[in-house]
Parts: structure tokens; sequence; C-alpha cells
């Protein structure tokens, strides 16, 4: 839970103190060039990612200090303009003169890629930015930057303007009690073209840091609406005690903790959380498990605290381990003959793995993938070993759990017959097509379009109204079946879904193949409605559970119709929101209903009397895509050149997933709590 009396920074003193961290202990690789001229390559994209990714990498210099026991407080907050700051209680950057650049080390790590405490020497024993470039990217990509750094008895201080160029050097501004780091950075606004933070993206990537380093506490603070803010002279602007929106997460039981936040809409299948924490061969592994009434699986890990959404080697050497022994114990058990595949120890399983290790090796430099070799068998012999031991001390939740992967492995021969039955080569291969489906004429995936739509009487208007060469229609029957609990055997028993992997192309599970997708723009176009609503929803969890690289690959969209037609004499208007409706017709004309008739005309009427008539007006409220006729269809929601396409992304998997668990899902009264906290932002259409 989330804990606050925690001390203040002044009265918090350094841990382990033992280890210098001094100017020697910055090494210098290389400089700044460029950073500015191809952002992507060093944080992802210049989009909503890559501007979150900013704070991801000033923060992270702040939690390996805590890391490291040298901090144990961390403050995150947004300000007016667009800037963010982040303090921390650690040792304070270096400011004594660098031995090499001939300027002070906090220079030297602001201004030059690849210098940091984190190449050598003492400075940092585990670190998540090896790599060394985070906040010198960050200044690199920001407008304004300050840096204060409290250490040795002194505030000091030194800005950046215009893509990382110090104003004037390092200098001591006064005496100081305290220790620690504040950097405040505004992105530049000519890197990125949507400069907006979103609350609940940092709260939930903090909330996550605060599980895996136990002790740590971390404030996240909105400050964007408090006016002017005195932000040079506090060091934690807590202390201000302003109105605003916060929140302070402390965690004791770390991945413990992690696991059970995760399971918090779930059914456990055991009662006792696995947990282990061991260091070999210098890496420190520490592994938390629990499995769940669930079909899907939820693996998160971890490199020095850096969320690896890719996995890695410490992923793979975990799920060797994991299988193995789950097949020891059955085995030994005499259960089940055959053996369990590492698909179906997966199913239902919640497990965080998080390592540490001093020379740590990712795949890009957003660290997506952990590459050090050395983490795949340390993670295998300390889970291994940890896990048979769990299972043989708690023989209670071991039956749970083989029961589980057993009824798994059941699954799994009883999709494939369903898989061998109903998908064969001939279907997947397009040439056995459902008969539902109108397909286009063009070959080419890259320029066909399939468009999902409710019903026939849609399907038929889209099927008139469409561009018969590149767009096809795949009309659906109601509802289709909820998958979020559904094995694979009983989803292709629904003819619904059937139809909708066949005409994907891409097959499903085990042997899903993004590069056979017919269509690179998958469009669900259903009706503005609650039915309408909830067959989107119903689609978007299938794709997401087993179509996700759909998705990934930015393939999927959903299009907008417009919810009413209004005619002004002889002129046609779409509105697509009731605040575009009131701007055309005001918000008194009643929907479906006409304005006042037109002024008669007298047998020779004046010039004056022309000009007053008023025109003919009516609204019209679609209900469904049927209720248009196929011009209309084209015009409003089919036409490239004017209609309105939402492309679907996943900003956060972690929280789609939740999402996805509570919204459709068993826990009742999770999402009887999550519709009475959002009923007001709720658009009904009663």
């Amino acid at each position: 839970m989330a804990k606050n009396n925690v001390k203040k920074a002044k009265e918090i003193a350094p841990k382990k103190g033992g280890s210098s961290y001094g100017a020697s202990d910055i090494t210098v690789l290389e400089g700044l060039e460029a950073v500015r001229r191809r952002p992507g390559m060093y944080i992802g994209t210049t989009g909503a990612a890559g501007l979150h990714h900013l704070i991801w990498e000033v923060f992270d210099n702040s939690r390996d200090e805590a890391m490291g026991g040298f901090a144990n407080d961390i403050e995150v907050v947004l300000l007016p303009e667009n800037r963010v700051r982040v303090a921390d209680n650690g040792r304070g950057i270096p400011v004594d003169i660098h031995p090499k650049t001939k300027v002070s080390a906090l220079e030297t790590v602001m201004t030059i890629l690849h210098a940091g405490g984190k190449f050598g020497g003492d400075g940092y024993k585990v670190s998540g930015g090896l790599h060394g470039v985070g906040v010198s990217v960050v200044n690199a990509l920001s407008t304004n930057v300050r840096a204060q750094v409290h250490r040795d008895g002194g505030e000091h201080v030194q800005e950046y303007k215009n893509g990382g160029k110090p104003i004037g050097k390092t200098k001591k501004v006064g005496a100081s009690k305290l220790h620690g780091t504040i950097i405040t950075f505004e992105p530049d606004a000519s890197i990125f073209p949507e400069r907006e933070f979103n609350w609940d993206t940092i709260v939930a990537h903090m909330r996550q840091q605060a599980y895996l380093v136990k002790g740590l506490r971390i404030s996240v603070i909105d400050l964007r609406n408090s006016g002017k803010v005195n932000d040079e002279d506090v060091f934690y602007l807590r202390e201000l005690g302003l109105d605003a929106p916060s929140m302070t997460f402390y965690f004791e039981g770390g991945l413990r903790s992690l696991v059970a936040f995760q399971n918090r809409h779930q059914e456990p299948m055991h009662k006792n959380i696995f947990y282990v924490e061991k260091e070999q061969d210098g890496v420190s592994v520490e592994v938390a498990l629990q499995y769940v009434d669930d079909v899907s699986a939820r693996l998160m890990a971890f490199a020095n605290n850096i969320y690896n959404a890719e996995g890695g080697m410490h992923v793979t050497g975990f799920k060797t381990a994991l299988t193995r022994t789950l097949n020891t114990v059955n085995k030994n058990g005499g259960k089940e003959s055959d053996s369990f595949t590492g698909d179906d120890v997966l199913e239902g399983l919640t497990a965080v793995i998080s390592v540490k290790m001093r020379e740590v090796q990712f795949e890009g430099q957003t660290k997506g993938k952990l590459g050090s070799v050395e983490a795949r068998g340390a993670t295998e012999a300390v889970f291994g070993e940890a896990f048979q031991a769990f299972l043989e001390e708690h023989p209670d939740d071991a039956r749970a759990i083989v029961g589980k992967v057993a009824l798994a492995m059941k699954a799994r021969k009883a999709a494939k017959a369903a898989k061998d039955s109903i998908l064969r080569k001939g279907a997947l291969d397009g040439l056995t097509l459902p008969g539902k489906l109108a397909d286009c004429q063009t070959k080419s995936a890259e320029e066909s379009e399939l468009f999902i739509v409710e019903g026939d009487s849609a399907g038929g208007t889209a099927k008139m109204g469409r561009d018969r060469r590149t767009q096809a229609i795949l009309p659906l029957r109601g509802k289709i079946l909820n998958i979020e609990r559904a094995r694979l055997d009983k989803m292709l028993s629904s003819e619904q879904i059937k139809n909708l992997v066949v005409a994907l192309g891409t097959a499903i599970g085990d042997i899903f193949d993004i590069t056979k997708l017919r269509y690179h723009k998958v469009i669900i176009a259903t009706d503005a409605d609650v039915d309408g609503a909830h067959i989107r929803t119903l689609l978007l969890t299938l794709l997401y559970r087993h179509f996700r690289p759909v998705i990934d690959g930015g393939y999927l969209y959903i299009a907008q119709p417009p919810l009413f037609k209004v005619r002004k004499g002889k002129e046609i208007f779409y509105a697509y929101s009731d605040e575009e409706r009131i701007k055309l017709v005001g918000a008194d004309l009643p929907i479906e209903s006409e304005a006042p008739a037109e002024a008669e005309e007298t047998e020779e009427p004046e010039e004056e009397t022309k000009a007053k008539k008023t025109p003919k007006v009516s609204v019209q409220r679609y209900k469904g895509l049927g209720e248009m006729n196929a011009e209309e269809l084209w015009e409003t929601t089919m036409d490239p050149a004017r209609r309105i396409l939402k492309q679907v992304a996943i900003e956060d998997a972690q929280e789609a997933d939740q999402i996805f668990d509570m919204l459709m899902g068993t826990d009742v009264p999770a999402r009887k709590s999550f519709i009475q906290s959002h009923a007001k932002e709720a658009t009904l259409d009663i």
C-alpha cells in the first residue's frame, strides 16, 4: 500500500557510504552530436512514448542511487509549461572538475553522451542506465534544463538551453546541509509535436518501480494547474503543501506485492505466492509467481529495474526451469504420461522476473530486451532450485498448480484437433474463404482493407458502397463469444470467430503468422449505440488476446461513422459528435424533426423578403450503419479521402491487460466498482 509517513530529505543520511564517487568515476566515451538529428535512436520515438521516456531516463538515475542504498526518497513533479522536475536524496552528481573534460563532472554528465558513473570505478555496482546516455539525451532534446546538486555542504547549479548548451559554468549558489540531485527539464517543441504528459502513464510506471525497490518512497505530484510555483528554493515541492493531485508509493513486500496487485481481479489457484531472492555468479535473481483461474499468461521481466517488454535471457532461463520443474513433479507424482510444453505451464501464470547485475547488456537503447547471457544460467539455477523446494514444501499448492497445467495440456490437445478440422491449409491460404466475406479484388495486403461490420443490413450497404478493388466486407451476426476466459477449441466452435480467423489469414494460436495477414487495414465498423460498443469491445478482446501482432503492427482501426445528418435547404452536412451538431444547427433544434417551415412568399416578393426567407433545416440521428444508404456510407465512413479512422494502439500493455481482465473477466465486484467510478464519463444512447 502507499505510505506517507517517511522522513524528509534533510533528515535522511546516505547509506553504505564506503564507496568513492567523484569526478574520476565519470568515464567519457563520446559527445552529443547525433541526438537531435535522430532522437528515435535514443528514445525510440518522438511520440507520446518517447516524450515519457525522457522522464524515465532522469528517474532512472535517481532510482539507481536508491538501488545502491544511497537514496530512499524520489519526487516526480509535473510543472506548468510542460516542465518536469525529478528530485532525489542521493549523493548528488559530482561537481568537481573532471580530469579529462576540464569542466565540472556535472556538466560532463549533462552534455556528453556515454559519460556516467556506471562504466568504471565504484560509482555504481548496479544500474539501469549502463549506456550512460540518459540525462544527456534528455538535455539534448530539451529547450531548458536546470540541474541543482546538493552535496559537500553546498548547493551547486548549472542551466542549459536549446539542446543542451550550458549557460555558464557550474557554480555554488549557497550552503546546504542536504544531499541529492534535482533535474528540471522542458521538452523541445521542435522535437516533440505533442508535449502533454499523461498522469496515468506516469503513476503506473512509478508504482511499478516502487514495487521493484523495497523501502523506496516515490511521490508523483501534478502542479500543472497550480500557477506560479517556487521550484528553485525548495528541495521537495510537496513541502509547499499545495492542493494538487498526488500519489505516493512505498512497498515492503517487493515482487510479492506486485504479483498480488496484478492478480487483484483474478481468482488464485493456490494460496501461497512463490518468492525467491538469491545471488549467483554475480547476478541477483528475484522471482515471484502465482497461478490464477485464467487462460492468459502475464510475465513481467526487469533487468536492473528496467522493464524488458520483449523479455530476454532471464525470461528464457525462467521458462526453461519452470517447464522442467513442473514436468519433474508431475512425473514423480505418477500423473500424466505426456510432457507439459512451454505453453502449457504458462497458462494462467502471473510472474515477475527481476535480475540485477553490474555489467548488463540490452538490445537497443530503449532496453526492451535483455541480452546478457549470464542472466539465463543464473535465473534458471536460482529459480529452478527454489521452485522445486517450494512445491515440495507446499503439497496443496503443488497439486493445484500441476492440475492447472494438466488442464491446459488437455485444452491444447483439444484445440489442436479443432484447428486441424477447421483451419485446413486451403482455408489458411485463402482458397476457402467464408461465404459471408465479400473479398476485395487486389491481392496486395498493403492495399487491402477489411471492414468488420455489424449485421447483414450494414453488410449489404457496405458491399454496395465500397471500393471493390481494395475494400473487403465481413458482416458478423450478433455478438461474438466473449473469449476472455475461453480456450481455443471453444472459440473455434463459434462460426463468427472462425470466419474472422479464416478471413484474416494469419491462423491462430501456436501457428499464428503475422506475415500472412491478408489486409493491412482491419477496420471495426459497428453501430454508434450500446450494442455496437459491446460488439466492438468483444472484437477488441479477441484481437488483443489472440491477434496482438495485428495491433502492435498498426493494422487495427476503428471507423468513426457520423452520428447526425444535417440538412440545411439543399445542403447536407455530417456531424460526428453532439458538439459538431450544435455548431451546425444550435442546441434547441430537436433531433429527427424540422425547423419552422419556410416563410410564405407573396406573388411579387420584395428583395428584402427573399433575403429573410428561412431555409428548411432537419437533423437525422443515425442509430446504425444500416440506416445509411450506400452513397452516404461511402462518403462518411469508407472513402479514404474523407473518412475518419482511429488507429488502435497499446500504450501500456500491463494496464490494457488489467482493463480487459476487469471488463471481460469474472470479477464482478471490480467491474461494478469501475463502472461506478467512471459512470459520469460515459455517453449513453438511451
